[in-house]
């Protein structure tokens, strides 16, 4: 029966440009890579679409599936995944989202790499795992150049060829990690997975893993310990004679989010690999690949946050409530203004870091040095700011925002995992705290970037020269209860830098005001001299 009709509800957010955002393209365009709006440009129609919308849907729904035996006993060690989980990485893969910007001659690949990336993070955050993983792989296998000629050109292939093969019968392949163990989590040196050279030059691991994201990689990058302390070590899942490498899967991790990502538990049973890097120097061997993985969570935080705002203005743009539509409710107006502040302060430090890795690349050791610190301090601040930012967007739509159909909640269960991969708020501070303490000219080169930006914003200078005081009254001792203030703070100062630079004005004064001259609290809280709808018109939903 027909009891009404349907009115005053927004129409889905599909079949439209998700690579819209300008502060992507203006990034672009500083860099002087102006010629990749268009590969941004596809990749937003691609993840936009309704079919695009739908794999993400259906691969978060059917999630992988174990089969550790086949029906006659074998042991198999096999993880199933939804048809549409591969068709994203098909897709990833073809459109270079992975390894490719280690082959690429462009002096900005990983720049263009990271901005088509955010744009698909939004259709499906699980696959983007091993995604990062293949690509974080490749700086890392390089302490190995016997093993990196073997792998890599296989890595930076946009072949995407699944199941369980010895990696020579295939055109391309991909990396997994196996670094943390029960009793240490990331404090690797707790491990007590062993490593055992043997009379070819391989090694025979024994042990387990607690977190082995992406069991069905082709190679996984692990830590073991040998005789000299904690080593990095190669292992194919199919070993060269074509035998199951017995790496054991024993069960699927059943996770608040990403969950067409299958995140295992493993035991190593005599398992073969063979080393990268020296031994005794793991850690240091591995930790090129974790800061892959940490840029690429900054840049799938900044994403999600740009996912929710584009949502939530959407939204505001066709709902009407109390006579006006809400996006002209001055409220209304303040609270999505202040999300896309966020948004695109995240969004412009996380495409300057992959710029920094471009520059890194060519040999410039300042940019390798920014890098350092900067990655660390975002890593912690941009992954922090995630969960909250997806709330807010949520109570935009209200009921709407609630409900599964909008994808929103599912934001929400992915915001929190940027924060504990690769090291939870603790863990990314005390990398920064690392940094500053152990190398002091990355703080240096640090305040002296920041004051790049000093001259225009008298808050903002106010805010630098507290910054730089606190540094220098910090007794030794007393770092690590202050790192978490110090990394935080210097990662708001870092992104209003950038802002005032490079972003767009009315973007840079709300930020100083609301970050660095007085402390963030809830979202909405600007007053009458921030220009709001200046702010909107960043919006493309707002077009």
């Amino acid at each position: 029966m027909k009891t009404h009709s349907v009115t005053n509800q927004a129409p889905a957010l599909i079949d439209y440009d998700a690579g819209q955002a300008p502060v992507i393209h203006e990034a672009l365009q500083r860099a002087g890579a102006q010629h990749a709006s268009p590969q941004v440009h596809r990749v937003g129609s691609l993840a936009g679409s309704a079919d695009a919308q739908r794999l993400g849907d259906l691969a978060e729904k059917n999630v992988p599936v174990l089969h550790t035996h086949d029906r006659f006993g074998n042991r198999i060690d096999e993880v199933e995944y939804d048809p549409a989980y591969h068709e994203l990485m098909r897709i990833a893969f073809e459109e270079n989202l992975h390894a490719g910007a280690w082959g690429d001659a462009d002096p900005n690949a990983h720049l263009i790499r990271a901005a088509k990336n955010s744009v698909w993070q939004i259709v499906d955050a699980g696959h983007g795992c091993p995604v990062s993983m293949s690509y974080s792989a490749v700086p890392a296998l390089r302490a190995n150049p016997e093993l990196a000629a073997i792998y890599e050109p296989q890595l930076i292939s946009t072949a995407y060829e699944p199941g369980l093969r010895h990696t020579s019968t295939k055109r391309g392949i991909t990396a997994g990690m196996s670094m943390t163990e029960k009793q240490g989590g990331s404090d690797v040196r707790a491990n007590t997975t062993t490593a055992e050279p043997l009379a070819d030059g391989s090694y025979r691991i024994v042990g387990h893993k607690w977190f082995t994201s992406a069991p069905m990689s082709d190679i996984l990058l692990t830590l073991a310990m040998t005789a000299e302390g904690v080593t990095c070590f190669v292992l194919p899942r199919v070993l060269p004679d074509g035998s199951l490498n017995p790496i054991r899967i024993q069960r699927l991790k059943d996770k608040l989010g990403n969950r067409s990502n299958a995140s295992s538990e493993v035991e190593y049973e005599n398992a073969i690999g063979w080393r990268l890097g020296d031994e005794g120097r793991g850690v240091a061997t591995i930790i090129e690949m974790v800061n892959g993985t940490r840029l690429d969570c900054t840049i799938g935080s900044a994403a999600l946050m740009r996912h929710g705002v584009d949502q939530a203005v959407h939204h505001a743009t066709y709902r009407s409530a109390f006579g006006a539509r809400l996006i002209e409710k001055p409220l209304m107006q303040n609270v999505l203004a202040d999300l896309i502040v966020e948004s695109e302060g995240s969004m412009t430090v996380a495409l300057w870091l992959a710029s920094l890795t471009d520059a890194a690349q060519r040999g410039d050791e300042r940019a390798a040095t920014l890098r350092r610190l900067g990655l660390a301090a975002s890593k912690y601040w941009v992954c922090k700011r995630g969960p909250g930012h997806a709330a807010e967007a949520i109570e935009c739509l209200g009921g709407n925002g609630y409900v599964e159909d909008s994808r929103l909640p599912r934001i929400y269960r992915e915001a929190p995992l940027f924060s504990i991969w690769e090291g939870s708020g603790n863990v990314a501070a005390l990398d920064g705290l690392r940094a500053i303490t152990k190398h002091p000219e990355t703080l240096t080169v640090m305040f002296d970037e920041l004051r790049l930006a000093t001259g225009s914003d008298a808050r903002y200078d106010a805010a630098l020269a507290r910054l730089e005081q606190r540094a220098a009254n910090t007794a030794p001792g007393a770092w690590e209860y202050e790192t978490r203030g110090f990394v935080g703070e210097l990662a708001q100062t870092l992104q209003a830098s950038l802002l005032i630079r490079h972003g767009n004005a009315a973007v840079a004064d709300a930020y100083v005001g609301s970050r660095l001259e007085r402390r963030h609290g809830v979202y909405g809280e600007f007053d009458s001299t921030i220009d709001a709808r200046a702010i909107l018109t960043r919006s493309p939903q707002m077009q």
